[in-house]
């Protein structure tokens, strides 16, 4: 080794482009500090988000909090009708409302892809902001991390959201009775279909478009209005099947549907039989099913249909004693019993 030259040999490479993110902007210096000032923090611009602190202190005087987390890998980032960041947000909304809470504070954590555009990272925090104020609530804390090139498919967003309990119903599967009607707030599959058709490249004769909305209007509406709401679920991953057959197993109770009441758009009917996929498997971001009991479903259901997000609210099926079970009366006039899929048939649709 030459002693007239140093043992290493330190470099600070000027970044590859101004237009994408880079891993400098994940190291904690100069180009880490624009980012967060420049780009993610005057799009969450309020007190406690730019408080300097890397926790928040939240005020919450109810006794009863609700705690959800969630992360999103949905690809493409953007989608029609939606994308990463709006889904983020209200994604996590929406867990805290099927809790019967109401959404308060969310924090963001984004793990960003060397190379992302920066274009289409300020979009979709831009679409965050929107989202949070639609939703009322405000992203009081956060992180971001750089991870190489290929490590990231270009971006992923991990949430937490606090909520506070809103009146004394325990809204839960242990709370369904036999008797109780299944309200079911909308359309279904078409957040699955209109992630599947960007990612591949499909065109339909009539374009499809996520479902992605805040259930606030709909679900604090019916509260408000003292609806004996036995159990709230959004029908997100594995559609709505799946999530009815999670509630009929956990309440110990069996649970009939009816395949005509059922609505699908002719869009996305005709693009899952196209594809050989089913409805009912497929995931929805702003579709949700009530259970109440059955001298409440008529003003139930008149309640949310005064909402858009659930103006088109259907009773689709009961609750009766019985092995667990989801059962389908299919419009063919057979009865058959609904199962969980052995895979997944659209991957990362969320």
């Amino acid at each position: 080794m030459s002693a007239d030259k140093p043992p290493f040999e330190y470099s600070c490479p000027v970044p590859a482009s101004a237009d994408t993110v880079q891993l400098d902007h994940g190291g904690g210096g100069q180009l880490a500090h624009q980012l967060l000032h420049e780009v993610i923090l005057p799009r969450f611009a309020n007190e406690i988000a730019a408080s300097g602190h890397d926790s928040a202190m939240l005020d919450l005087r109810n006794p009863r909090v609700a705690f959800t987390t969630d992360s999103f890998v949905v690809n493409p980032l953007e989608f029609p009708g939606g994308d990463i960041g709006k889904l983020a947000v209200f994604g996590t909304v929406n867990d805290l409302l099927m809790a019967g809470a109401l959404p308060r504070h969310i924090s963001c954590s984004l793990i960003i892809e060397e190379g992302l555009p920066l274009a289409v990272l300020r979009r979709i925090l831009q679409s965050m902001a929107t989202a949070a104020g639609e939703a009322g609530v405000t992203i009081v804390t956060g992180d971001t991390k750089v991870v190489e090139r290929g490590h990231g498919d270009g971006l992923f967003i991990n949430t937490a959201g606090i909520g506070e309990r809103i009146g004394e119903i325990v809204i839960a599967p242990q709370s369904i009775r036999a008797g109780d009607c299944i309200l079911l707030s909308g359309d279904i599959a078409r957040h699955g279909i209109a992630v599947l058709a960007q990612r591949e490249g499909m065109r339909f004769d009539a374009p499809v478009d996520s479902d992605c909305a805040s259930l606030l209007p709909a679900v604090s509406a019916l509260l408000d209005e003292n609806i004996e709401v036995h159990c709230l679920r959004d029908a997100t991953r594995g559609g709505l099947a799946t999530i009815l057959l999670e509630l009929a197993e956990i309440s110990g109770l069996c649970f009939a549907i009816d395949e005509e009441r059922i609505p699908v758009a002719d869009a996305v009917r005709g693009a899952c039989e196209l594809l050989g996929l089913d409805p009912l498997y497929i995931a929805n971001e702003g579709c949700f099913v009530a259970i109440v009991p059955a001298a409440q479903a008529e003003r139930a259901l008149a309640v949310m249909r005064a909402h858009s997000v659930s103006e088109q609210s259907v009773l689709i099926g009961q609750v009766s004693e019985g092995a667990p079970a989801l059962m389908l009366n299919a419009a063919t006039g057979t009865r058959r019993q609904l199962r969980r899929l052995t895979g997944q048939p659209l991957p990362r649709i969320c």
